[in-house]
């Protein structure tokens, strides 16, 4: 979460020209939301009783475990940033 904030700062003032309490709120937002996809797609593999979800990448849990993060925080930060896009 600090890594994220700080690297969420740096990104709001330089890239997003945007004030630094916008970087504070999208990668608090990100990390949950990230962080939920990855307990959210561990339980659907549990459930099914599956260690992998596909034989693409042995030893990974398969491509959604790869993308599973993504999923979910990419809404989110599209979300954030629009909230925050008057800011």
């Amino acid at each position: 979460m600090g890594g994220a904030t700080a690297v969420g700062v740096l990104a709001a003032v330089f890239l997003l020209d945007k004030p630094w309490w916008v970087g504070v709120a999208l990668a608090v937002g990100m990390v949950a939301a990230a962080t939920a996809g990855d307990l959210s797609e561990s339980m659907v593999k549990r459930e099914l009783g599956i260690k992998d979800m596909s034989s693409i990448l042995p030893g990974h849990g398969g491509v959604m475990d790869r993308l599973d993060s993504i999923v979910f925080a990419s809404p989110v930060a599209f979300i954030l940033y629009s909230i925050f896009a008057g800011a």
